[in-house]
């Protein structure tokens, strides 16, 4: 057997899997290169400059894994992959430790005007106090989302001796206070108890733009911001004019917008006290080694016939149990997206219930795949490997039960989410053996075609509603591709919803324009994986 490993990647790599095939290190190519010498190899291995195209791999044809020495797989085709049954595996937590570090050193080289005093000095002059920065101690330090970065650093901000203020609205309160933190449920009560706030969140809908005037203005007066999480989530223009009115004293930022082409980002001629950095929260000689190892010994026990730890494609599920609840994957997932999209609050439990021929077969992976259809709803990351370990860390009990009651249909799969503040259920099934359908939501029972783009607009029963939604939804210039209208089951009910598919996403502003009509109540937009 032989492996491809690319992109400057350590060479500890290259031993690890030298005991099991033959590996050969090349510089990273072009998509027309490497489809001229994939065929040879059973394995590829690639950091973030490779991109693995579905014409790179349609000519692996004895490719059985690729691995991504990193966190992302946005350079894999992971679709074109799990179609020809090829293994994608990445490194999770490999630069975890590098991410919170260089969130800490940031936020000590602000506070301490780090930057701009060495290249004073550098310049042979002594400018002590020019440079008077602030302690950290005694200091509140705001942190939203508390995944594993965030936890880290929440570790060694208390070390250094100060408070901390969570917001994290997947995380309980319990696993906030555990750690000697205040948890908060909303951020208008978050932002004016910081003086210094760091971001460890994914960039999703909810979160871009995050941080802007508006949230900026709640914040106390010369707060100071830090952000090794993503580009986007705090708005640069605004950033930029709250550090030179002073209402943010100083920030330190890692991620951009626009990356690597930073040219036109705001923050780059800032006037106001500033540390930028190029990407750099997981190069550390440590978490590219770890990241090396991680995926090279996945590989390696991958080529020997075992399993991967970090797979983050259906091939990591034994056949054995995949094969015979194969076709209810993509509707168990669908399922949990739904219910996670609509509910509110902070999960408690997920509740499955499999019924006619679901009943009598295994549906381990049917819960794996509910697991990660709720989870991927709020976190980046989450795969059908370690949905159930991010689901015990938080709390989240999963009861799994079969029901002999009869259905109407072959099989079906009810997925019951509660949370701290409401109960939300939806059930799947197939129609004709292969047709994918959400047949119940709450009280409603429906029929619809799952679809990436959704609207879900609860509203009396009452004449015009359908039109009134429709104009709004047309003039914002957003094709219907389909809509169902459903009443709850007692004849007397005066609710309906309205369950319409579109072909693109919807911001706060258009759901905004439709919950201000007369009857509607809670429009959600739902974004599901296809």
């Amino acid at each position: 057997m032989k492996v491809l490993i690319t992109d400057k990647i350590n060479e500890t790599a290259g031993k690890i899997i030298g005991n099991t095939a033959d590996v050969d290190f090349l510089p990273t190519m072009s998509e027309d290169e490497l489809i001229k010498v994939i065929p040879q190899y059973d394995a590829l291995m690639v950091r973030s400059q490779t991109k693995v195209t579905a014409k790179i791999i349609e000519a692996g044809a004895k490719l059985k894994i690729i691995g991504r020495a990193g966190v992302g797989v946005d350079n894999i085709d992971v679709e074109a992959a799990t179609q020809k049954g090829i293994i994608v595996v990445n490194s999770p937590d490999g630069n975890t430790m590098a991410a919170a570090e260089h969130t800490i050193a940031l936020m000590l080289a602000m506070a301490r005007n780090i930057a701009p005093a060495a290249i004073s000095t550098k310049e042979g002059k002594w400018e002590r106090s020019k440079f008077t920065g602030c302690e950290l101690y005694k200091k509140t330090l705001g942190i939203i989302g508390l995944g594993k970065i965030g936890s880290h650093v929440a570790q060694v901000a208390l070390a250094l001796g100060m408070k901390l203020v969570v917001y994290d609205p997947y995380t309980s309160k319990e696993v906030v206070e555990k750690i000697g933190a205040e948890y908060v449920t909303s951020l208008d009560d978050f932002w004016g108890k910081c003086d210094f706030i760091t971001v460890h969140v994914p960039k999703t809908k909810e979160t871009v733009n995050l941080i802007n005037k508006d949230t900026i203005a709640k914040m106390k007066k010369g707060v100071r911001l830090v952000n090794c999480a993503r580009g986007g989530i705090i708005n640069e223009k605004d950033l930029k004019d709250a550090l030179e009115c002073g209402q943010v004293a100083s920030v330190a930022i890692d991620v951009y917008e626009n990356e690597p082409n930073i040219t036109d980002c705001p923050l780059i001629h800032c006037s106001g006290n500033i540390v930028l950095t190029p990407h750099l929260g997981a190069s550390t000689q440590e978490a590219q080694l770890n990241v090396a190892i991680d995926v090279a010994e996945q590989i390696k026990e991958v080529l020997s016939g075992g399993s991967a730890s970090s797979a983050v494609n259906i091939p990591s599920l034994r056949p054995d149990k995949l094969e015979p609840v194969k076709d209810y994957m993509q509707i168990a997932e669908n399922s949990g997206e739904l219910a996670m999209q609509i509910s509110d609050g902070v999960i408690k439990s997920i509740e499955i219930t499999a019924q006619g021929d679901l009943a009598e077969l295994d549906i381990q992976p049917l819960e794996v795949a509910v697991l990660k259809g709720v989870l991927s709803a709020m976190l980046e990351g989450v795969n059908y490997v370690n949905a159930p370990v991010l689901a015990k860390k938080r709390g989240i009990d999963l009861i799994s039960t079969r029901s002999k009651v009869k259905c109407n249909f072959a099989g079906l799969l009810t997925v019951k989410l509660v949370t701290d503040k409401d109960e939300t259920v939806v059930a799947g099934a197939l129609v004709a053996k292969d047709i994918p359908r959400i047949v119940k939501i709450n009280d409603y029972e429906t029929s619809i075609r799952p679809q990436k783009h959704m609207l879900l607009i609860p509203h009396k029963n009452q004449p015009s509603m359908i039109a009134k939604v429709a104009k709004v939804i047309g003039e914002n210039n957003i094709n219907i591709g389909s809509m169902n209208v459903v009443q709850k089951n007692d004849r007397h009910e005066t609710e309906s919803i309205m369950v319409i598919n579109i072909d693109t996403s919807v911001d706060s502003g258009i759901l905004s324009e439709i919950e201000k009509i007369d009857g509607v109540h809670h429009p959600k937009y739902v974004n599901l994986t296809e």
